[in-house]
């Protein structure tokens, strides 16, 4: 099956009402563990990769990896999605390289680190919708700035994310922007900023409104029903994840991330897409300590990547079945590069 771009994906979501995960992926092994749970709950995907990732394992052979993941599980929509772009050279070799969505995330000036005016955000978006959309590719924008309410503060992921202490304004969109926002660049969706972070410590207590602002998602899909909504960093970061990993030898610490109640909540207010990343390091990094403490003199690496794989595609099946993903892979005939540029 071809690769299928976020924006038809996304409509079929938003027909049906259901959202898609998007999993962060690094290497082969990742790439298994998430179509394995696509294929065994006939759902569609979207597979992120991030600068970081890009970096680390090269764009050839990620690229030559998705190629493999698409034919090995042909029955599986993916959408290639870049995940954080930050200026429009990185977002166009992301498509030559077979990327069928990417994001520019312009909330951030193009190191990746200092908040932008809107006026920045606005422009460099709607130059890349404009190039990646004549390709017949998707684009997703982000207005607002990640980071947690709680602090303040941005957080860092693969060295992206605001440093600096951030006002309540830049970490919340604004609605009324939001609207001007999407009219003014054409993006195919909006990343949304309402108290998630990056990373496994983004709460300090179970999250209430005052510091995951869902309803900042409930009205700006009041003002922009036909537009897919997007939730970054929500990771739900598994307690029992945490206390596995500690159990063989972990130190992470007592903390919160985004529960999947809430992110039903955002489903039923517009949210298509689901960014998740920590609970699939999490899964892998228990399977891989798991093997190593029970068989210190274990050092055939497919042994206890095996089991992190496998604790992978067992969380990734629950986030298809709770988000409404699973059944609808099936359903889905994706449409050519050439006939959605047609479309644009």
């Amino acid at each position: 099956m071809p690769r299928i771009t976020l924006r038809q994906l996304l409509d079929h979501a938003a027909e049906n009402g259901y959202a898609v995960p998007a999993f962060n992926i690094s290497n082969m092994e990742m790439g298994l563990a998430i179509m394995t749970a696509a294929r065994e709950t006939d759902a569609p995907v979207i597979l992120a990769a991030s600068r970081g990732a890009r970096a680390y394992a090269g764009d050839v052979l990620l690229a030559r990896l998705i190629d493999g993941l698409v034919e090995t599980f042909p029955e599986v929509p993916v959408c290639m999605h870049l995940d954080h772009g930050n200026n429009l050279a990185t977002c166009a070799t992301a498509i030559q390289h077979g990327f069928t969505s990417v994001m520019m995330d312009g909330s951030l000036l193009a190191d990746g680190t200092t908040p932008a005016e809107y006026a920045y955000n606005r422009d460099i978006t709607a130059r890349v919708t404009e190039m990646a959309h004549a390709c017949g590719v998707s684009v997703e924008g982000e207005l607002g700035v990640l980071g947690s309410l709680e602090t303040g503060m941005g957080d860092q992921e693969d060295g992206h994310g605001a440093t600096e202490k951030l006002s309540e304004e830049q970490l919340l969109t604004d609605p009324e922007e939001a609207e001007r926002f999407v009219r003014e660049t054409g993006v195919d969706a909006l990343a949304v900023a309402m108290g998630t972070s990056h990373g496994a410590y983004k709460f300090t207590r179970q999250p209430d409104g005052e510091i995951l602002a869902m309803s900042v998602i409930e009205e700006i899909n009041r003002r922009l029903p036909d537009t897919h909504l997007v939730m970054h960093g929500s990771s739900s970061v598994p307690e029992d994840l945490r206390l596995l990993i500690n159990s063989y030898g972990g130190d992470m610490r007592p903390t919160w991330g985004v529960p999947v109640e809430e992110i039903q909540r955002g489903i039923r207010s517009g949210v298509r897409k689901v960014n998740i990343d920590t609970d699939n390091r999490m899964a892998m990094t228990a399977g891989v300590r798991r093997v190593l403490s029970d068989n210190p003199g274990e050092f055939d690496p497919r042994k206890y990547l095996k089991e992190g794989k496998a604790l992978m595609t067992a969380l990734c099946k629950a986030r298809f079945e709770a988000f409404g993903t699973a059944g609808h892979a099936s359903r889905i005939t994706p449409v050519p590069l050439e006939a959605m540029a047609r479309r644009y």
